[in-house]
C-alpha cells in the first residue's frame, strides 16, 4: 500500500521482509476511562485538528460532514490512549525470522495467476491504453492489483476517517497519521469521495490499489473519463492509478523487472544491492546466465542490472533491473517485489515458480542475527539497519567476512557462524 502507514518505510512498507513474531502487546488494562478519552478526542478534533485543517483549506462544512458521528475505534492495533505507555514489542530473543520461501505460497500464487490471467484478458483494451500512457506492462499492474486487494474483492470495512483520526489522536505515529487525515479531508473537500464511502483497511489504505490518502492525491487518475479518480469502484481508474504511481517513481519503459539466474561459485554473492549496479552484459561476462537458458534481452545488455540473493546461496538468485526497485517503492520489501514479478510472469506467459528451491534458512533467533550485525559493524562493515533482519547489506557483509576468513561465502546468517563472528 503505497504511502501506507502500517508496514514500514511509509510506502507500503517492509513488513514483508520476513515473517516476524514480534506482535504488539494489547492496550493497557486501564485503557483509561473510555468515555473520558472519547471526550478528549472530540476536544482534540475541534481544538487541535480543526485549526490545522482550516489552514490546509478544509471548510467547516467538510469537517462537519467528515466527523459526524465519528468516535474512536478501540479495536485498532498500535494505540496509545492518553496517559498510557506505548506498547512494547515482545522480547526479540524469542522471535525467529522465517525462510524467505515461506512468503511464496504456491497455492496462493497459482490462484492469483489464474484469476489475473482472466482479468487481464477482460481488461486487455484498458491495459493496452494504460501501458501506452504510462509505460508499465499490464501484467505488472494486474499483479499489484491482485496482491493488494484480491483484484478489488477484499473487504475494506473501515471508515477511513475514523481509522485515521483514531491513529492521529492516539497511536505511536500520530504526526504521520495526522498528515494522512488532512490528505483524506482534502479528498472530501474537493469532491472526490464522500465520508461515508471512503472505506479502507485498518491502516487507512484506500480502495483497490490500497493507496494512503497522500498517495491518492499524488497518483490517483481519472482514466474512465467520468471527472474524478474513483479507486473504489472504477477498475480503469484503479489500474491506471497503479501504473501512474510506478511511472512517477521511475519505471523504465520497455524493461522487465528482472531475471532468475545461476551465479557460478567463482562469482561472489557479496555483490548484491542497488548501489553495485553494472551493465547486464558485465554480469553475463562473469558467467551469470538465466536459469531458463534464454539469453538476456539484447536491449538490456547495455542497461544496468543488480545482483539479488534474498536467501544467499540457499535460494533463487537474480539479476534485477531498476524496475524491481520501483516495485519496492510500492512496498519496500525484496520479497514483495519478487512476488509481484513472479506473479506478473505467470499472468503474462504462464510461468511457474522460481526454478531454484528455497533453502531451509531463517530458523535463527533475531537476537543471534542482531549479534552478528553488531560484530560486523564493530569490524567496520556496513550492515544497513542493525535490527536482527538480514537485508542485502547484512548479506553481502557476511559474504565478504566469510571470504576474508577462509570460508565459502553463503551470504546468509546460519547457526555455524554464531560463535565465529565476534
Amino acid at each position: 500500500m503505497p504511502g501506507r502507514a502500517e508496514g514500514g518505510a511509509f510506502r507500503h512498507i517492509a513488513a514483508f521482509l520476513f515473517v516476524i513474531a514480534t506482535t504488539l502487546l494489547p492496550l493497557p488494562a486501564l485503557a483509561q476511562n473510555r468515555p473520558d478519552v472519547e471526550k478528549q478526542f472530540q476536544r482534540w478534533i475541534t481544538g487541535d485538528l480543526a485549526p490545522v485543517a482550516k489552514k490546509a483549506g478544509i471548510s467547516e462544512k467538510t469537517m462537519k460532514a467528515a466527523f459526524q458521528g465519528i468516535t474512536l475505534n478501540w479495536d485498532l492495533p498500535d494505540l496509545v490512549p492518553p496517559g498510557s505507555e506505548p506498547p512494547k514489542q515482545q522480547d526479540q530473543s524469542q522471535a525467529e525470522f522465517s525462510s524467505p520461501g515461506a512468503y511464496f505460497s504456491e497455492k496462493r500464487l497459482q490462484g492469483l495467476a489464474e484469476t489475473g490471467r482472466g482479468l487481464a484478458s477482460t481488461y486487455s483494451a484498458t491495459l493496452k491504453k494504460i501501458e501506452a500512457a504510462y509505460g508499465v506492462p499490464g501484467e505488472i499492474v494486474v499483479a499489484i492489483w491482485g496482491r493488494e486487494s484480491g483484484f478489488g474483492k477484499a473487504r475494506m470495512p473501515y471508515s477511513a476517517v475514523q481509522v485515521l483520526a483514531t491513529k492521529a489522536f492516539m497511536s505511536t505515529r500520530k504526526d504521520m497519521f495526522r498528515e494522512e487525515l488532512i490528505a483524506a479531508l482534502k479528498m472530501i473537500e474537493r469532491g472526490d469521495v464522500d465520508p461515508g464511502t471512503m472505506k479502507g483497511s485498518w491502516a487507512g489504505a484506500l480502495g483497490q490499489p490500497q493507496f494512503m490518502p497522500s498517495s491518492y492525491l499524488k497518483y490517483a487518475v481519472d482514466f474512465d473519463g467520468d471527472g474524478r479518480p474513483d479507486i473504489w469502484n472504477s477498475v480503469p481508474d484503479a489500474l491506471a492509478s497503479i501504473a501512474h504511481y510506478l511511472q512517477k517513481e521511475g519505471w523504465q519503459r520497455g524493461r522487465d523487472w528482472g531475471f532468475e539466474v545461476t551465479i557460478p561459485a567463482k562469482v561472489s554473492c557479496a555483490q548484491e544491492g542497488p548501489d553495485l549496479a553494472k551493465p547486464i552484459s558485465a554480469w553475463a561476462t562473469t558467467g551469470i546466465t538465466r536459469i531458463s537458458g534464454k539469453a538476456f534481452p539484447a536491449a538490456d545488455l547495455k542497461a544496468d542490472g543488480m545482483m539479488l540473493v534474498p536467501a544467499g546461496r540457499s535460494g533463487p538468485e537474480f539479476v534485477v533491473t531498476p524496475n524491481f526497485y520501483v516495485i519496492k517503492e510500492y512496498n519496500n520489501s525484496d520479497l514483495y517485489a519478487l512476488f509481484i514479478g513472479n506473479l506478473a510472469d505467470r499472468i503474462a506467459s504462464g510461468a511457474g515458480p522460481f526454478q531454484a528451491p528455497w533453502g531451509d534458512v531463517g530458523k535463527m533467533l533475531r537476537s543471534d542475527v542482531l549479534a552478528m550485525q553488531k560484530a560486523l559493524v564493530a569490524k567496520g562493515y556496513d550492515v544497513g539497519n542493525v535490527d536482527g533482519l538480514p537485508g542485502y547489506k547484512t548479506r553481502r557483509s557476511l559474504g565478504d567476512w566469510q571470504a576474508k576468513n577462509g570460508l565459502a561465502p553463503t551470504c546468509f546468517p546460519d547457526p555455524s557462524l554464531k560463535g565465529k563472528i565476534r
